[in-house]
């Protein structure tokens, strides 16, 4: 591949030489001009004499991915990532770098959804990008690859899913549980963490003094301070302190514990839940407070979402808070009503004093400065 072209006014060449990739502005804005620098810039690459030349090295997806992963180890999102970067390497690590393309990302794509959900190709799709960028700024990509991948478009995902237990379920569940998931278990539907907050929550962060548990980086980036209650207090007092680690929930040689899936499965089946994930006890955590009366904005700052959209998701389940809100206004209406009867007045009385200047009270005098929100506890 060798060509010449334009970045605004200026040509920019681009060749391969000894497989090595080689970029850089001419700084004219003739192509004569550009020529000239063009070819013996590429003389110089063939003898090795080339100075100041962006060299792109031709490296496959695989060794990039290497290097990535070294790069993101020590981040808060390696646990998930190192899952997508696998896959990735899986897939596309034979590929050269500059091979990719839009292409062959969104069949790809295509293909993945007959046996994955589109969250779950999005996730990788969006680590691939990213890796491409890092790799463009480690100079192990080019711009125009890394243009084709970023310009790959995320599925639509559906985030509607729903599922919560019922209190005789919740019940029913713990009773199932072994005895080291029970704890687990219990702390997720009273707190709403996800299971990676609670595996890996350590001692100094739970504060029985104060009664809060504190999340320094969760998801979202963002600290997040969640109430104990009476039920968690006592919890946490039961629980047995390691001497030989930090942790709340420690596995071997005192590191967190990082597999409860099956324990939890054994639960569900032997509590007779189906289509039912662990990441649905906080959907559970959310739908009983609301049900419960408690306002969305509360159930946004204990769940920790960044915006009320999320949280938008289990309004529908207040049907019976919103039924009296609207009922304020029927006590209201049958009081004024009742006033002007017990007064002797008629309609006709009433419309004479409208005509008098004597206006009825307005519905925000009558609601007051509260609204028609009822208040909750």
């Amino acid at each position: 591949m060798s060509r010449l072209y334009k970045r605004g006014n200026v040509y920019w060449f681009d060749f391969r030489i000894n497989g090595i990739r080689y970029r850089q502005s001419t700084g004219q804005t003739k192509r004569r001009d550009a020529e000239d620098v063009f070819h013996a810039e590429r003389e110089k690459a063939k003898t090795g004499e080339s100075v100041g030349t962006k060299k792109i090295k031709d490296c496959t997806v695989a060794v990039l991915a290497d290097e990535y992963s070294k790069w993101v180890k020590f981040q808060k999102s390696y646990g998930s990532k190192r899952f997508f970067i696998k896959h990735i390497v899986e897939t596309f690590g034979n590929l050269r770098v500059r091979d990719l393309n839009a292409r062959i990302v969104e069949q790809w794509q295509t293909m993945r959804l007959e046996h994955r959900k589109p969250a779950t190709i999005n996730r990788i799709t969006s680590c691939l990008r990213h890796m491409i960028t890092q790799g463009e700024k480690w100079e192990m990509v080019d711009e125009e690859t890394a243009k084709r991948v970023k310009s790959v478009k995320l599925l639509k995902e559906d985030n509607k899913r729903l599922r919560f237990l019922t209190l005789e379920e919740c019940h029913r569940l713990i009773d199932c549980c072994q005895e080291h998931l029970k704890p687990i278990v219990t702390i997720a539907l009273h707190t709403g963490m996800r299971r990676g907050e609670i595996l890996s929550l350590k001692w100094e962060q739970v504060d029985l003094k104060h009664g809060f548990i504190l999340l320094d980086i969760s998801k979202n980036g963002e600290r997040r301070e969640i109430p104990i209650n009476t039920t968690l207090e006592y919890l946490f007092k039961e629980i047995p302190h390691s001497v030989e680690s930090m942790y709340v929930f420690a596995g071997k040689n005192g590191n967190p514990l990082t597999d409860i899936k099956n324990s939890f499965h054994a639960a569900l089946k032997n509590a007779g839940i189906l289509d039912f994930r662990f990441h649905d006890l906080r959907h559970t955590f959310a739908s009983h407070l609301i049900m419960a009366g408690v306002d969305l904005t509360s159930v946004k700052e204990l769940l920790g979402h960044k915006d009320i959209t999320m949280t938008l998701r289990y309004s529908h389940l207040a049907p019976g808070h919103k039924r009296k809100a609207v009922q304020v206004l029927d006590r209201i209406m049958e009081k004024d009503e009742d006033v002007v009867l017990n007064n002797g007045h008629n309609l006709d009385t009433v419309l004479e004093k409208n005509q008098n200047g004597d206006c009825p009270k307005s519905l925000e005098v009558m609601v007051g400065a509260t609204g028609f929100e009822p208040a909750t506890s």
